[in-house]
């Protein structure tokens, strides 16, 4: 029986000689090797909500506050976490 939790290997072929180099060295500056460092930006990359999804989600939120923002409100909500952090 397969274990569903089992990580998956992916194969990706016809990659840029250019994409390849850059790759490796962001792993290399990062201390990891090209394998853990695409790996962790996959798992970011899945976590993240595509554009379309994103889109709906901003849809849905302005369809259930009835509208829009305004910047004061944005500001006030901001100084107020702000003011929450710092105690």
């Amino acid at each position: 029986m397969q274990n569903a939790c089992m990580p998956k290997a992916l194969t990706i072929r016809d990659v840029p000689d250019e994409t390849a180099a850059e790759l490796a060295s962001r792993a290399a500056k990062s201390g990891r090797s090209l394998q853990e460092y695409v790996r962790a930006q996959l798992v970011s990359l899945a976590d993240r909500p595509d554009a379309e999804t994103w889109a709906a989600r901003v849809r849905a939120r302005k369809a259930a506050t009835g509208g829009s923002v305004s910047a004061e409100q944005i500001l006030a909500q901001l100084d107020a976490e702000r003011a929450d952090r710092t105690g």
